[in-house]
């Protein structure tokens, strides 16, 4: 998966924003706000941090050593680095973008995810 493709996907989903509040070398996904990818706009490969659920990040990591690994700049136990561009099948990317995204809406007020559900 190439950036324009993670950044479409990302974009796609229901209420998704980006931003570049780092600077302008860091794209950066929000859903209400809340932060679910962020890339860098200037590395030789594309590369994302991906919110995980901690026992789904350590098998994640195990299974895939070369290709996930603990976020860059980030909480190491809730925060993953995927390379998009190497070995992983596009399918497992999505699944990851998914599943960042989904912890941010469950984790958001009821109140936040009723304006999330009503935003077209």
């Amino acid at each position: 998966m190439h950036l324009d493709e993670l950044r479409e996907y990302c974009l796609a989903k229901r209420g998704a924003t980006e931003g570049l509040p780092f600077g302008p070398d860091t794209l950066v996904f929000k859903v209400m706000d809340k932060i679910f990818a962020i890339t860098g706009l200037n590395n030789p490969d594309c590369r994302v941090n991906l919110k995980c659920d901690p026992e789904y990040a350590i098998e994640l990591r195990a299974t895939h050593p070369e290709d996930i690994f603990p976020g860059f700049h980030m909480n190491k136990l809730h925060w993953n680095t995927v390379l998009c561009e190497a070995g992983l099948p596009r399918t497992l990317i999505i699944d990851l973008i998914d599943h960042s995204y989904n912890l941010i809406v469950d984790s958001l007020p009821a109140k936040r995810r009723a304006q999330l559900n009503d935003v077209s």
